[in-house]
Formats: structure tokens, sequence, C-alpha cells
């Protein structure tokens, strides 16, 4: 559409609500939709039931297809931008985490946004973005620019997000403020600590009805935006609340401060976590429901910081567990050669990477796998990451000296088939977990090295005998996670040269035709991912390997046997899946160390 029809659009709708007729006139001139699509909706919109909902959203349902290349299905995202154009003005996808909730709810009240079904999405200093359902009409306009004394730039948008946002951030935003007013009603009491030094232990302020709003919000919030970490940060003046999306974290809210301390106690007290003890840390866990109705569980660990108690909570999706290993990112060779490493009866198979590389759900995915009503799987880890009904689950407690060695000494007389130890930390914990295997059990463990060869080499660091090593370690893998690109909006690209060769180097891996590029769109916020994927290096202790293993200075040799007999490093994984239109160069690059490939 050119400036002056849209400006002759305008003209003409000026001041009234967008109409059916209208809009499909509009579209049927633009070549979006079919005549005798045009002529059904105008006879299908009758119903007293379709007349209650958004138009947009209405026309959205009926599953139009769009007349104009690639004729996807005409959803709500694509007629609000259709209905911005018409109108002339930006069209603007709302992203709740870009959104500063306390800063946005100021400009203006709630009962203002629902009259004129608007929403402030963005304050600067000289103007404010106001997104709405009905660019046509501006009545609104001149009065909130007066009360404001800033310009009001208008924006369109998805109504429906509109509607459904402007009652959570308002909600949000009173249940804060009451919160911050029932805090200060106790004279003399600024903050919950006072309030427990004075044996108020029951805490009325984690068990305040706006506590509990802001609590729940915050859960649900964090379930629907895919977060795998919510953090709870103290700060001199303000805290700040973060979520950790596809391994990037995002700050969602900043909290006032006596807001948090009550946000952190009753999230401890859900957690069965003793309330009154904030210098030292904590672990607890506590169950939820999430927006589908699927039981979630969350692990909890408090930190004591300068400013206040510090407090992560874990979310574990216990749907991983039944994800299929291809999912996961082991597919092909890969699954193979895992599959057969796994299948011994009896040996060490040892899981390695960072934090945060996904070693607990490989190690989890294939327990579960494993846990058969013919076997006995128990684990001793510190702490359990998430309670599964199939394994016999033990937590280290260093309180009682209860450590990963004593553990493993009291799991090999409960007839285990398979054990599981969190982490191999030290030489009387190898030690164990040798014993373990050579009595006939199959161990698995996790060590954190850059690769897998690197993990014989930390055993010999340890202070391992070789011939121990050669007797029990079966396999090795290490790990790590990159972003997968988003299937709703990635686009094919041509690949750069150079910067195939530095991620296949020394390999000489054929280069593809085509990559694929993030891009960006409503359903990945605009960073071009959605989920995660892992990136394998399997090594299998072979008879050719364990001639290597006997010395530290022999790892670069181990390394290229390993190369030889199939070994993948990182890098070249991660390359696969490049090639594969999966994710991209800089993210695999971003995430494996430069030994190996």
């Amino acid at each position: 559409m050119t400036a002056n029809s849209s400006a002759r659009k305008q003209d003409v709708m000026s001041g009234k609500p967008v109409e059916l007729g209208a809009f499909v006139q509009a579209l049927l001139q633009a070549g979006r939709i079919a005549e005798a699509d045009a002529q059904a909706l105008l006879a299908r919109r009758r119903d007293r039931e379709d007349l209650r909902k958004p138009l947009l959203a209405w026309l959205a349902e009926q599953n139009l297809v769009d007349q104009a290349p690639p004729h996807r299905v005409l959803d709500i995202e694509t007629l609000t931008r259709f209905l911005a154009d018409q109108a002339g003005q930006d069209y603007y996808r709302i992203d709740p985490l870009k959104i500063d909730v306390a800063q946005v709810t100021q400009v203006m009240s709630y009962a203002f946004t629902q009259r004129h079904n608007i929403l402030a999405v963005e304050v600067r200093p000289l103007e404010v973005l106001i997104a709405s359902t009905e660019p046509f009409i501006s009545s609104w306009e001149a009065d909130l620019e007066h009360v404001l004394q800033k310009r009001i730039r208008r924006v369109v948008a998805n109504p429906l997000e509109i509607k459904r946002l402007t009652t959570e951030f308002y909600s949000l935003a009173n249940s804060i403020s009451h919160a911050s007013k029932s805090s200060g009603r106790a004279p003399g009491l600024s903050n919950l600590e006072q309030m427990l030094e004075l044996g108020n232990i029951k805490d009325p302020e984690a068990n305040d009805q706006h506590i509990v709003s802001i609590v729940d919000w915050l859960l649900q919030y964090a379930f629907d935006q895919r977060a795998s970490d919510i953090h709870i940060e103290p700060r001199r003046e303000k805290g700040n609340v973060r979520f950790r999306i596809d391994g990037v974290l995002y700050t969602v809210y900043a909290l006032p401060m006596q807001v948090m301390n009550a946000v952190t106690s009753r999230i401890k007290i859900l957690g069965r976590m003793n309330v009154a003890e904030k210098r030292r840390p904590q672990d607890g866990r506590l169950k939820t429901k999430s927006p589908g109705g699927e039981e979630i569980e969350l692990r909890l660990s408090t930190l004591p910081t300068a400013f206040g108690e510090k407090l992560v909570m874990r979310i574990f999706d216990p749907e991983v567990l039944l994800r299929p290993f291809e999912s996961l990112g082991l597919s092909g060779e890969d699954l193979q050669r895992w599959k057969e490493i796994v299948g011994h009866k009896h040996g060490i198979v040892i899981i390695t990477g960072p934090t945060g590389s996904g070693k607990t759900t490989t190690l989890y995915s294939t327990l579960k796998m494993l846990a058969t009503d013919e076997v006995n799987v128990c684990t001793i880890e510190d702490p359990i990451e998430m309670v599964e009904p199939q394994f016999n689950q033990m937590q280290v407690q260093d309180n009682i000296d209860l450590d990963f060695a004593s553990g493993v000494k009291a799991l090999l007389r409960q007839d285990p088939d398979i054990i599981m130890i969190g982490e191999v930390r030290d030489l009387e914990t190898a030690e164990m977990a040798i014993q373990a295997a050579l009595t006939g059990h199959l161990v698995f463990t996790t060590l954190h090295t850059n690769d897998a060869p690197s993990a014989i080499t930390r055993l010999l660091e340890l202070g391992v005998a070789p011939y121990l090593i050669k007797a029990t370690v079966v396999g090795v893998v290490a790990q790590r996670l990159v972003r997968v690109l988003c299937p709703h909006c990635k686009k094919d690209t041509e690949i750069n040269e150079a910067e195939w060769t530095v991620l296949t180097s020394p390999w000489k891996l054929r280069l593809p035709k085509n990559i694929s590029e993030s891009v960006g769109c409503l359903e990945c916020r605009e960073t071009g991912f959605k989920g995660r994927q892992g990136i394998y290096e399997i090594m299998p202790l072979s008879d050719t390997l364990q001639h290597y293993v006997d010395d530290k200075s022999d790892l670069p040799k181990l390394r290229q046997q390993a190369y030889k007999e199939g070994m993948r490093s990182l890098r070249l994984s991660g390359a696969l899946k490049v090639a594969s239109g999966t994710t991209t160069v800089n993210e695999v690059l971003r995430v494996t160390p430069e030994q190996g490939g």
C-alpha cells in the first residue's frame, strides 16, 4: 500500500473501530484472500458469540489461506501486520521479557487501558510507545499526552496479547504495590529479617495473599517462557528476577527489596526450608503444576550474599525423560555407539562436560531406558536432581559424613545392578566406583573435563592406577548444548567457506550447499533460537586405546587414535548439525573448546 492510499484509509476510518466489512474488503483488494472466502466471511460472522471475540482473533480462527506467496494460513500475527499497514502505523510484536512492567504500568491506569484496548509497551525519554487494537481511534491520545508530557507513538499489536498481558501486568503491579505497603504496616519493622529476629516465625508477609500471587505469577511465567532456571538476586536497592532461557539469562522484573525478601521466604516455605536461617546455604525442592496441568519439580538453592539471600530455582521437566534420544541430539552413528557402551553388563561409563551441558539429562534418560523391572538401579547424588520412581535415590549429606564414597559403599550392600554416582571428585570416590565395576556392576558417573579423552587424564591425576582404568572404564562421552534454530523463522543462507574451515579443521568435511541462519519471530522471542540439543564426543575405550592410558603425556596420541577409530570431536559433531540446518556455526564455536577440533 502506498503512503497516499494509507493516508486516505486513515481519513475514512478516523475515529471508527475496525469493522469486518471494511477489513475483508481491504484484504480482498490487496489480493490476500479469495472472493469466495470474502463472501463466506461476511455471511458467517453473525453469531453473537463470534461478535464478542476480537475481529482479528475471529478471522484467524477461520484458517484462511493467504493468496500471496508462500500461501500460508492467515494467522493473527499476519492479520495484525496487515492492519498496521492499513493504518500506516508500525507493527509491534510484544515480547514480555523486554517490557519493564513496573514502568509501563505507571503510564496509565488499568481502567484506562481496558476502556481503550491499549497498552504501553515502551517508555522512552521523549516518547511512549502505545500498542492498540484499534489504530483508527485516537480520541484518547490528547488527554494521555497532556498527562504524560511526552509524545505518543502508536503501534499495532496482537489483540489477544494486549488483552492477556494487560491483565497480567496490572495484576502483578497491584500485588507488588500492596505487598510493599503491607510490609511497612508494623511500626519499627522495616523488613522480614527484623520480624524473624523478634520471634515472628509464622512470617505473615510470606503468606500474604499478594506475595502468594507474585510467587504464583513468577512460576507460571517461567513455565510459559520455557525457562530452565529462575534467579532471585538481592541488590542494594532493588532485587532482580532473571530467567535462564536456552542457556541465556534475561532480567524479567526488578522487585522492591522488602517484597523480594517476602517472595524468597514464601518459596522457602513451599520448599520446606528453614525460613529463619539466612546465614547458611540451603537446599530444598517443591512440586507445582505447569499452565498445562503437568506436574513440575523445582530444585531450590539459597546462598547468603552481601545484600541478602539469593535464591535459584532449577526447573525440571519430567517430559525430558520421556523424549527419545534423537530429540536430545543423539542420533545415527553416535546413538549406536552410545547404546553399545551402555549395553555392557559391568564397567564404568563416564559423562563429562561443564556445568549446564546436559549431563544430568543424558544420565537420567539413559537410566530410565535401562531401569526395567528386572534390574535394581541405585543412585548417590548431590543433590538429587529429579525424583524418579524407578530409581532408588540417595542424597549426599556432609553433616552426617555421608559423602559419595561412603554412599557407594552402602549401595554395594543393596544388591544393585546399575549404580549412578553424581560426580567423581576425589580418589576415594573413584576407587569405590572402580570396586563397584570390578564386582560386576554397571556404574555411571560424571567428570568436569573439556573433552572425552581428557577424562582419562583426570582419573590419572586423581591417582587412579592405569591398570584399573583399563579394567573398568568402558566408554567416555563429552557433551555440550547448542541452541536450536527456531523452525518457524529460520531461513537458508549460503555457507561462509572460511567459517566452515575454522569449524571443521583439521578435518576435510564436505562444504554443504546451504546452511540455515537465525531470523527471529514471536515464537522464539526474536532470538532466532528455540530449545537446545546436545552435541556429543563418544569414545568407547577399545583395546587399542588402552595402550595410551599408562601416562598423562600420551593424551594427544590417545585423542588421535580415538579419532581414527571413529570418534567425532565436539566441533565436528556440531558441524554436522550446522549442515543439517539445526544450528549455526557461531553457536557451535561458542560452546565447544578449541582442543580436538
